[in-house]
């Protein structure tokens, strides 16, 4: 058994999962492993996410303290996004899951070979 903020998990892979599981947030941890962007970025990014969605998921990732969130003081308003330590010590298992992707479609027989 496993608490993380007063939740009970029966194992690390369910406290795992409950803090990049979904949809949206491994690929948003992902590209913000190559650079800082600014929300609109990630839109462009992830084209099929809502700008609610997104917002959601940035603030799960920030107090979970996997992203920073960087607001410059100036008009119009301009707010960057990047990781934290915590965020970037999860980079080599995201890549580790893209070639396992890769290499499982490309052996697939349903599939033609992909190239990344």
């Amino acid at each position: 058994m496993i608490k993380f903020k007063n939740v009970e998990y029966q194992c690390s892979m369910e406290l795992t999962l409950s803090i990049i599981g979904g949809k949206w947030k491994v690929l948003i941890l992902w590209y913000l492993g190559e650079k800082t962007m600014r929300f609109s970025e990630l839109r462009k990014m992830l084209p099929r996410i809502t700008q609610k969605m997104l917002t959601q998921q940035l603030r799960e990732l920030e107090e979970d303290g996997l992203v920073n969130r960087f607001i410059y003081t100036q008009i119009p308003p301009k707010v960057e996004y990047s990781l934290t330590a915590a965020g970037k010590s999860i980079l080599p298992t995201l890549e580790n899951l893209r070639t396992w992707g890769l290499n499982y479609a490309n052996t697939t027989k349903e599939n033609l070979p992909l190239i990344d």
